[in-house]
């Protein structure tokens, strides 16, 4: 599997379930999940507003392409050698794809994780 590793910093907030989102979907990628108890958003860092219940300083790796839905034990796969080094994770899905958010200060060692299992990391920006 290759894997791309995008170049903004991200976080992760909560809000109220009735959160207006609006102001938070700025960049090349946010995610929006409402439920009846919570608003999840995963956007650029410099969005979310500072009294935000919020963890920052999150990197996203990209499976590149398009995922089959068939396809089984991808993101298991992709998990498995970030968990047996130590490394939390935050996963978002797509239609088409997934992606796997670590922790800035955890991010090389990921890579050399993932390596180490056989996937590819295409991308050479992971200190910014």
């Amino acid at each position: 599997m290759t894997l791309d590793v995008l170049p903004d910093r991200y976080a992760i907030a909560r809000f109220p379930a009735d959160h207006d989102t609006s102001t938070l979907l700025r960049g090349a990628f946010h995610s929006v999940t409402h439920t009846v108890d919570e608003t999840s958003v995963v956007c650029d860092e410099s969005s979310v507003p500072e009294n935000a219940r919020v963890e920052r300083g999150w990197r996203a790796l990209r499976v590149r392409g398009t995922l089959e839905f068939s396809q089984v034990g991808v993101l298991s796969g992709l998990a498995h050698p970030l968990r047996e080094a130590g490394i939390s994770i935050f996963v978002v899905s797509t239609f088409d794809t997934d992606y796997l958010f670590v922790l800035q200060v955890d991010l090389q060692r990921a890579v050399e994780a993932l390596q180490e299992a056989g996937h590819e990391i295409a991308s050479s920006d992971r200190d910014r």
